[in-house]
């Protein structure tokens, strides 16, 4: 049962609709008050309405502005869901936390699949051997940021080059400005259920060959992963960066990260 000291101590969560949703309601099961931070509008409305919990939109830039959100919401711990390449703000939150000792407790994620020679773990997207691409039909699936540069990389070393980007104004915006062809790219949300993905649809209508993906952990490596174990394509994981957030907790699943916080807050 929780503990009465912490019935209503509160809990700010910084993560992607993925994994937000789930670890937020079971916090509220706990009856903690709950701060969930969202970059968008739209993707807080992937949680639902709860008189304990605060949608936070927008970025906070640096560590004097977390300090000064943590001490303003009397936060009393902190996780850190976000995507294993969000890199900055990451360590923002780390600094921020050691400097007034406040809990981080940070969700690395990993996936549950077995190795395969189906799978091949590179340090940077553009560590395919150049040999092997002549003519294959190579799918980005590694967000907007690196679009340009990766396509033009893949489209000079002679690959048919395709892109999937979510559905945001930015992510489409720098996909059409990428030099890949208008109708090499698909507007999509990564699939989040087994059965019917989109994502293989995809690749069979364009004959893919190689997937280049980024080792989230999350839905969209998962979605790759059973995609392409049952099929002749090979998957390139761009390896995550390692956490350099010393003061952290870190959990690779979400039950025991809430168990630790039910345990020891």
């Amino acid at each position: 049962m929780q503990n009465q000291r912490n019935c209503y101590e509160n809990v700010w969560i910084l993560s992607g609709t993925s994994d937000g949703p789930p670890l937020v309601d079971s916090l509220l099961q706990l009856k903690y008050v709950v701060f969930a931070s969202v970059v968008t509008h739209r993707a807080g409305k992937s949680y639902t309405k709860h008189p304990k919990l605060h949608i936070i939109t927008g970025k906070l830039s640096n560590k004097f502005e977390i300090i000064d959100f943590l001490k303003k919401n009397q936060i009393k711990f902190v996780v850190d869901a976000t995507h294993p390449f969000a890199l900055i703000i990451s360590e923002n939150l780390n600094m921020a936390c050691k400097e007034i000792d406040i809990p981080l407790l940070v969700l690395n994620r990993k996936s549950s699949f077995e190795k395969s020679n189906k799978f091949h773990y590179i340090s940077n997207v553009k560590d395919i051997n150049r040999k092997n691409l002549e003519n294959k039909n190579i799918l980005l699936a590694i967000g907007s940021r690196l679009l340009t540069d990766t396509a033009s990389y893949y489209l000079n070393c002679g690959a048919n080059v395709y892109a999937r980007v979510l559905p945001t104004n930015e992510s489409i915006s720098k996909a059409f400005a990428s030099g890949i062809k208008k109708s090499n790219i698909a507007i999509l949300e990564p699939s989040k259920i087994r059965e019917d993905v989109l994502e293989k649809k995809l690749c069979e209508f364009w004959n893919i060959d190689y997937v280049i993906c980024r080792e989230s952990g999350g839905y969209s490596q998962k979605n790759w992963e059973r995609i392409i174990s049952k099929s002749n394509m090979k998957l390139y994981l761009v390896k995550r960066p390692k956490l350099k957030n010393e003061y952290s907790v870190i959990f690779d699943q979400h039950n025991n990260l809430i168990e630790h916080i039910r345990r020891e807050y």
